[in-house]
């Protein structure tokens, strides 16, 4: 049975063998997860008084008209331009430099890792990598559209997917979902309580205007989810481990 105290302790080991490059890859993981992303929004109000006055005049001819609706067209065009190229990027680029990150994160617990891993999966099984993940993501948004809970506990069952991938980029989808639901049962609470773990950890971040999350708390959280998954491993692979890649169901 895993303990945080381990995972955490193990994480900071691995974390100052290797520093920068931890740090790098962190950065590159946040900016393709979204991790590091926020949304703000700002609405402005202006009084009914002067609406009033000078709304009838807003366009005084019909050539007015034509212009805002062209301009208008031409945003909408390029705001549907964007999510389109955003949607494609999360799909055929970002998600495998996800499964790229997660296993530099996990070797680099075992043995000497180059940051050549993170474009691991663009020439390891590429396109079953992007389906699986594709899968992944579609569910987790198709649960939580139905309702938020059980969206976050999918979330959970589906966690480990990256990480299988990144040790078995081959694998089935069926069994790579079959794995993270063995992996999960029973630890997804557990998980929830390590994310949890880091809360302290993050508002500080946020008070060091994120300083202290790049230089420190990200590389930290993500060794020690690697490590979450080297401690559920052992669900799927026998107290003794396993080589993934001999291992059909790993």
């Amino acid at each position: 049975m895993w303990s945080r105290s381990e995972l955490k302790s193990r994480a900071k080991e691995i974390l100052h063998a290797n520093y920068w490059k931890a740090v790098l890859v962190s950065l590159i993981y946040t900016f393709v997860s979204g991790g590091g992303s926020s949304g703000g929004s700002s609405s402005s109000a202006s009084s009914s008084s002067s609406g009033s006055s000078s709304g009838g005049n807003l366009f005084s001819s019909p050539e007015e008209w034509k212009i805002f609706i062209a301009a208008m067209s031409a945003v909408l065009i390029i705001i549907l331009i964007a999510l389109a190229v955003g949607f494609v990027l999360s799909i055929f680029v970002f998600s495998p430099l996800q499964v790229g990150c997660q296993r530099y994160f996990i070797l680099c617990g075992k043995q000497p890792a180059t940051l050549n891993e993170v474009v691991f999966a663009f020439s390891n099984s590429y396109m079953n990598i992007v389906k699986i993940m594709f899968f992944k993501n579609l569910y987790t948004f198709l649960w939580t559209l139905l309702f938020i809970v059980p969206g976050i506990i999918k979330g959970y069952e589906y966690r480990m997917i990256p990480y299988i991938l990144a040790e078995n980029p081959g694998i089935d989808m069926k069994e790579a979902f079959a794995m993270t639901k063995q992996m999960m049962d029973g630890d997804k609470a557990n998980a929830w309580v390590l994310d949890l773990s880091f809360l302290g950890w993050n508002l500080l971040g946020a008070l060091t205007c994120c300083i202290l999350t790049v230089f420190y708390v990200a590389p930290y959280q993500y060794l020690t989810n690697a490590q979450l998954y080297e401690a559920l491993k052992i669900k799927v692979s026998g107290p003794t481990g396993g080589d993934p890649y001999q291992n059909p169901y790993l």
